[in-house]
């Protein structure tokens, strides 16, 4: 009786098996490419942040615009290899790689360099490739979209040489803690013109950092020309500022940059430093009472007055050594004259 039960039982599971519906292709090529890790689920994407999260509310933030010159040694990260080799690749074929699968968003270069990443400011892939004279292959995916291939050769890797960065230097009152993080990047291409070899910029698009940060903690990349090792990767080259970049801008309620209020280089140069040493004054003074400030400039105050007292007493005594003249000593002259001398007798006499 057992015997038959079982056998009974067995029947009607793989009679049911049978009747399933088989899976549709679209949904078998959607799981297909979900489970191959094309794109980020919401968790991964929390999972591989670098960067801390700026608060919404903060006493104090200061925004800097940069341009990193991917010629200076510093940068160069940035650029090599100029086309990928094996999984290797720069930041801006990942970036374009990353455009063209549709895996994070891109928004428009405004004239006054400002980014605006809302979703109305946002481009089209397809923009971009025309705008840029891109070449490409359009064929129809599963749906309605159109793919457009572009060969490795073919991405413009090689003629983007420099970024803007905008970072924001913030004050943390909940940690007490003074920090710094990347918000946005734009690529620039260098280009020249079709009659003329002089080189001109051109801003491509803004990019959120933090759409592209979790994709950024899966690339290593080689810092130095000493060691070829990728020991690090591309967040924690921005996460720890080992780029070099020269200020260009900051946000201003008159929104100019620094070249409109700067009518020379050398100025220009001397407004860079200028941002650089608030930047570095804010944190220090963060930590220090305004009694120490004060007893620490009158400490350098008193040593800068010894020291010039000590400076002006040496030259005092350096001049007057120097306009003391030794006396000659008086030498007695001789007698010329030949004549015989007397004796006291003979004077007497």
């Amino acid at each position: 009786m057992k015997r038959f039960i079982c056998t009974m039982a067995l029947l009607c599971t793989t009679i049911g098996i049978c009747q399933l519906p088989a899976q549709p292709k679209a949904r078998k090529a959607k799981q297909e490419t979900k489970e191959s890790g094309t794109t980020l689920s919401v968790r991964a994407q929390t999972q591989y942040t670098g960067q801390l999260t700026m608060p919404e509310e903060v006493l104090w933030k200061r925004e800097i615009y940069r341009t990193l010159d991917l010629k200076q040694e510093k940068n160069s990260a940035l650029y090599y290899p100029v086309e990928p080799i094996g999984d290797r690749m720069n930041l801006f074929t990942l970036i374009f790689k990353l455009l063209a699968e549709g895996k994070i968003p891109a928004y428009e270069y405004h004239l006054d360099g400002t980014e605006v990443l809302t979703t109305e400011s946002k481009v089209k892939f397809k923009d971009v490739l025309d705008r840029f004279h891109i070449y490409n292959q359009a064929k129809k995916g599963t749906g309605k979209d159109t793919i457009y291939i572009v060969d490795n050769s073919d991405i413009p890797s090689n003629e983007v040489l420099s970024y803007f960065i905008k970072e924001v230097w913030y004050f943390d009152q909940r940690s007490s803690t003074y920090n710094s993080k990347v918000a946005a990047i734009c690529p620039v291409l260098h280009r020249s013109g079709d009659f003329s070899m002089d080189i001109t910029k051109y801003p491509m698009f803004w990019l959120n950092y933090n759409d592209l940060s979790p994709y950024l903690t899966r690339m290593n990349v080689m810092t130095s020309n000493l060691n070829n090792t990728s020991s690090i990767t591309m967040d924690d080259y921005f996460t720890t500022r080992q780029y070099k970049g020269d200020i260009y801008k900051t946000t201003n309620m008159l929104n100019q940059t620094l070249a409109q209020y700067c009518p020379t280089d050398s100025a220009l140069v001397k407004e860079q430093k200028r941002i650089e040493g608030q930047l570095k004054a804010f944190e220090e003074h963060l930590w220090t009472s305004p009694a120490d400030t004060i007893s620490a400039k009158e400490s350098d105050k008193k040593k800068k007055s010894e020291a010039t007292e000590k400076t002006s007493v040496r030259t005092s005594r350096r001049k007057t050594s120097s306009t003391t003249v030794s006396s000659p000593k008086v030498k007695k002259e001789k007698s010329t004259s030949t004549a015989p001398k007397a004796s006291v007798r003979r004077q007497r006499r």
